[in-house]
């Protein structure tokens, strides 16, 4: 008697839950459509816009934040450096190269799903446009690790595990679209892992 509507409980609960989880799987694939990639920095410029794809809207919906304007600023993320090799807590990267044009920029690193790294609140967990110092020629030189390093040193956390490098241009032309063809992007290699 309670059989047949026993099972169909179970299959709407599988149901349910794999439609659950395939959507939040989709969420996580991708902030959305219209991505560009300049030196390894990814940009989705469409996200922050009335135009954006149902998938950026649901990313944006489920992590409870609000994007940037398209006049605003545009938002890129690193996951691997100039080789390609995934960015880790274990080693150490210097960050070289001219950043495009802004008025403000910041850059803090994360773990891959956008989780907050465990690194003490003495040390510099995020770096901008004020605290940085540049060289003569304008460039940048940074220094990224869980080993203090002199100049400018953005810490992250040696058990980390991968992490996300999220540099954020505030007041930029590059947010037009029209600039984004032309944009180059400071370089992030990997110079030393362990206790190297």
């Amino acid at each position: 008697m309670f059989r047949v509507p026993l099972l169909v409980m179970i299959a709407l609960a599988i149901a349910f839950g794999l439609g659950i989880q395939s959507t939040l799987m989709a969420l996580n694939a991708t902030v959305g459509f219209g991505e560009i990639e300049i030196e390894g920095w990814r940009a989705f410029p469409q996200a922050q816009t009335a135009a954006a794809d149902p998938y950026a809207r649901s990313h944006r919906a489920r992590a409870g934040r609000l994007l940037l304007g398209s006049a605003e600023g545009l938002t890129f993320i690193a996951t691997t450096d100039t080789n390609g090799q995934r960015l880790t807590g274990e080693c150490r990267y210097r960050l070289s190269g001219s950043l495009p044009m802004a008025r403000f920029w910041t850059l803090y690193a994360t773990r891959p799903n956008e989780e907050p790294l465990d690194v003490s609140n003495d040390l510099p967990r995020a770096l901008n446009s004020i605290v940085t110092l540049k060289k003569p020629d304008g460039t940048l030189d940074i220094t990224i690790g869980a080993k203090a390093a002199p100049g400018n040193w953005l810490a992250i956390a040696a058990d980390s595990g991968p992490v996300m490098l999220n540099l954020t241009l505030l007041d930029t032309p590059a947010a037009g679209n029209s600039g984004l063809v032309a944009l180059t992007m400071p370089r992030i290699e990997r110079i030393g892992c362990g206790h190297v």
